[in-house]
């Protein structure tokens, strides 16, 4: 699963904020992520993996690794609480 995760979350990272070749490894920010693009990235997290992403998470600068890990968080976190 965590595979299928990663992947998904690299998508919606380079749909919405199309970094440049070499670019791959930049921040939020400095792909000049904002806040439109971090609602259209939480809602595409939401509407494809079915888990909510803390908007904060990308304001704290993520680069794309960060922010597969944070996403992968999110959906075990979700799954934790559904089995519960």
């Amino acid at each position: 699963m965590t595979n299928s995760v990663e992947e998904t979350a690299t998508r919606i990272w380079t749909d919405v904020l199309r970094p440049a070749p070499g670019q791959e490894s930049a921040g939020f920010i400095a792909l000049g992520g904002q806040s439109v693009s971090a609602v259209r990235i939480a809602a595409r997290v939401e509407s494809e993996l079915g888990v909510e992403l803390d908007l904060r998470v990308l304001f704290e600068d993520p680069d794309l690794e960060a922010f597969r890990r944070a996403v992968v968080q999110a959906v075990e976190a979700a799954a934790e609480s559904r089995a519960a």
